[in-house]
């Protein structure tokens, strides 16, 4: 457990960031047209929530990558 709070507390490479980024902006857009007060259409809320699980999933693995892995 320690070694994945670890992995995420330490130096994580730029495309990396570049992709945790990306995925934070897919999961806002989604929560956005999730959370909207107008009923939209049933395809449009599925592409968001499959967004929203895509870029959580994108967030957490490039949040996860390491810059030097030490063994």
């Amino acid at each position: 457990m320690s070694n994945i709070i670890n992995r995420m507390q330490d130096t994580t490479p730029k495309f990396f960031k570049i992709l945790r980024n990306i995925g934070v902006a897919l999961a806002a857009v989604s929560a956005a047209l999730l959370a909207s007060p107008v009923a939209l259409p049933t395809i449009v809320t599925d592409i968001a929530s499959y967004l929203a699980v895509a870029g959580s999933v994108m967030g957490a693995v490039s949040q996860s990558a390491v810059l030097n892995e030490e063994e």
